[in-house]
């Protein structure tokens, strides 16, 4: 992705739009075209620090100054109380995210260039500076790092216990302001200068906006002092790892060598989803032996749900089934009660189980994988005694009163829990609690227990294949006689809750038609479908109530009360075209006519990757236009479930990779 000049120098657009580098181990770079960090999370050296993977700011920002002759000129942008200093981004005139962030200054009559980028596989951050220009002029650039060392979720004030003392070698310098964190090591190519300072009271708008506390000190230790010249670059390597045999040359090497392999390409590739497939490698970590997938940067960690939603777009119609299996693999030995975790907290904590379906989201996952894959052998050995414990906790019983009930449905959920998707919270208010028999669920758990019954025949469990058939036929008759509101000509969004039947126009019907083709006639499907496009649908994805109900909240803005108030009554989830557009192309035929106008519905996720982080696409948008990107700006599930649907259901071809996987080392946190 490229920005103009004109985008570039428009401080209120630059700050707007946000890069972000990852390094396949939890840890990673983001920030601002700007250059200004708007975020707590924004951060150069961002690392997953084990034995727990949980997140650490070490190095916040660069501040940097180009002296050409004596006169100097910033690279560099801050936020402070009512000013802006320095000013870097009035000499930026161009900014491009491949293969990694690189930004291009002009200074009087000389041209620089910055580029920054994580190493793949290791707590690694890289900066570069180049003059672009053929100039005799001395040229000499000042670094000075701002480090904090705290929590990725906190803020960091000026304190007496932070220690300044340093380390320093030959180009060498190791810095370690807090015990019990891991240590800054940083690697140069010019000469360190030790001069502590405090920056106080910097400024991220996006924490004001979202009502939280939004300013913190920063302590600079010293600076870095490069010469500039054509024809050779000067680096500062920033790595909580040992340096003893590192030598960043050879690295930048590799890593652009890395990025710039070119798979086979198609004829005619599309433009979107060639777009999307390069950014699902962002999503896939290692933590210790697990493979796993990061719901979101920069604040999620990895969730069930969301990880397996977003495994078939991610990595199934992208040609990477052994990275597939090991996250299918890295789950089973944490199935408990029949269950899936829905989450791994931070500081390892041990896993939640506050899902009703994630579970059941893993057995849908399961069967994608050995549809694309054709793994029968480990399928049967590791995976199918696991989803035979889902099904049969489900039918017996487990956490939460999740239950499959008389009539062969699920029922689950308590007063004060939210178990669905539609997981928001305001203090003991569940602000939509789907109590009851929810509709994806019953959708899930129908195509679970197909799942089942083709997997126990084909393994010669006979019996057990015609309980599930028994247990599903159940299921649909109850379905079809249960959750059509005739009324509306639609379907409930939830049934037998402790209000009775919900009919809100909620986008969760679609997966009655996106995951089974027996639960609704055609001539019902229609009008589903006719329905959900009226109300719901945007450019960027589906509305999660209609506008014309009263509690439909247009704005998802404000503090966390209000944001939570909004997060499922009216903001648009990117993730639910997926799903639309396999319920569009199934009802109305896989025809080059109904492909083509499913296609449209995808237009505005095309322009969105340009709007927030660049390349991705956001968590959440406004539900009015103009459909502002809002929540985490680049989320897993928002790219890949367009990305499975242009594959599966409009039947586009993108290059398929199989790369090798990904060794990560991490930093264990001492203690004190």
């Amino acid at each position: 992705m490229n920005v103009e000049t004109a985008k570039c120098q428009d401080l209120d657009r630059a700050l707007s739009l946000e890069w972000l580098e990852t390094n396949g181990c939890g840890g990673f770079a983001s920030g601002t075209v700007a250059g200004a960090n708007t975020r707590r999370y924004h951060g150069l050296l961002v690392v997953a620090a084990s034995p727990e993977y949980h997140r650490y700011v070490l190095v916040n920002h660069l501040e940097e100054w180009l002296s050409i002759d004596g006169q100097e000129f910033p690279f560099s942008t801050n936020v402070y109380p009512g000013v802006i200093h320095p000013q870097g981004y009035r000499h930026c005139v161009s900014f491009s995210s491949t293969p990694w962030p690189t930004w291009t200054f002009v200074f009087r009559d000389q041209t620089v260039s910055r580029e920054v980028f994580c190493l793949q596989g290791q707590s690694t951050v890289v900066v570069c500076w180049r003059v672009l220009s053929q100039t005799t002029e001395l040229i000499e650039l000042r670094v000075r790092p701002m480090l904090t060392g705290r929590d990725y979720h906190a803020l960091h004030q000026e304190n007496g216990t932070l220690s300044p003392e340093v380390k320093i070698t030959e180009q060498r310098v190791t810095w370690r302001p807090y015990q019990g964190l891991p240590a800054v090591h940083c690697k140069h190519t010019g000469t360190y200068h030790h001069s502590p300072a405090w920056y106080r009271r910097v400024q991220f708008r996006l924490e004001q906006e979202r009502g939280l506390d939004f300013q913190e000190d920063w302590w600079a230790p010293g600076e870095v002092r490069f010469q500039l010249e054509p024809g050779r670059a000067q680096v500062l390597a920033l790595t909580n790892e040992s340096v003893d045999e590192f030598e960043t040359g050879v690295l930048i090497q590799k890593e652009r060598a890395r990025r710039m392999r070119r798979p086979k390409a198609v004829k005619r590739p599309d433009r979107l989803a060639e777009a999307l497939r390069r950014a699902t490698g962002t999503f896939l970590v290692r933590q210790g032996s697990r493979q796993t997938v990061i719901a979101g940067y920069p604040w999620f960690t990895d969730w069930g749900r969301d990880t397996f939603i977003s495994l078939p777009g991610l990595f199934l119609v992208t040609g990477q089934y052994e990275v597939a299996w090991h996250i299918i693999e890295s789950f089973v030995p944490f199935v408990s009660k029949g269950m899936v975790p829905n989450r791994f907290p931070d500081r390892g904590h041990d896993p939640e189980y506050n899902a009703i379906d994630a579970s059941l989201w893993f057995i849908h996952a399961v069967d994608r994988y050995l549809m694309y894959s054709n793994d029968t052998k480990r399928v049967r050995v590791v995976a199918w005694p696991a989803i035979r414990q889902i099904l049969d906790g489900y039918r017996k019983g487990t956490r939460y009163n999740i239950k499959m009930d008389a009539d062969g449905l699920i029922s689950g959920g308590m007063s004060g829990v939210q178990l669905t998707w539609m997981d928001a919270k305001v203090g003991e208010w569940v602000v939509t609690p789907r109590q009851g028999k929810p509709v994806e669920i019953q959708a899930l758990w129908i195509r679970a227990l197909q799942v089942g019954a083709r997997l126990a025949a084909k393994f010669g469990e006979q019996d057990y294949a015609a309980d599930c058939r028994r247990d599903r036929m159940r299921a649909v008759t109850s379905f079809r006689t249960r959750f059509w509101y005739e009324g509306g000509q639609y379907l409930y969004d939830t049934i037998d809750g402790p209000e009775g039947d919900d009919a809100s126009i909620r986008p969760n019907q679609v997966y009655a038609i996106a995951l089974c083709d027996d639960l609704l006639t055609n001539e019902q499907a229609i009008l589903v479908l006719r329905l959900v496009k009226e109300q719901l649908l945007t450019p960027v994805g589906l509305r999660t109530l209609s506008p014309q109900d009263g509690r439909y909240r247009p704005r998802y803005e404000g503090g966390p009360q209000e944001r939570d108030n909004a997060y499922h009554q009216g903001t648009v989830w990117p993730f639910l075209l997926g799903a639309f557009v396999t319920a569009w192309v199934s009802t109305f035929g896989r025809t080059t006519k109904v492909k083509r106008e499913a296609r449209v519905f995808l237009k505005g996720i095309e322009a969105s990757l340009r709007d927030t982080c660049l390349g991705h696409v956001s968590e959440i948008f406004d539900g009015d236009s103009p459909h502002a990107p809002r929540g985490c700006p680049a989320q897993a599930w928002s790219l890949a479930e367009p990305l499975r649907a242009m594959v599966e259901d409009l039947g586009l071809r993108i290059v398929s990779e199989r790369p090798k996987p990904v060794r990560c080392k991490h930093p264990t946190v001492q203690s004190d």
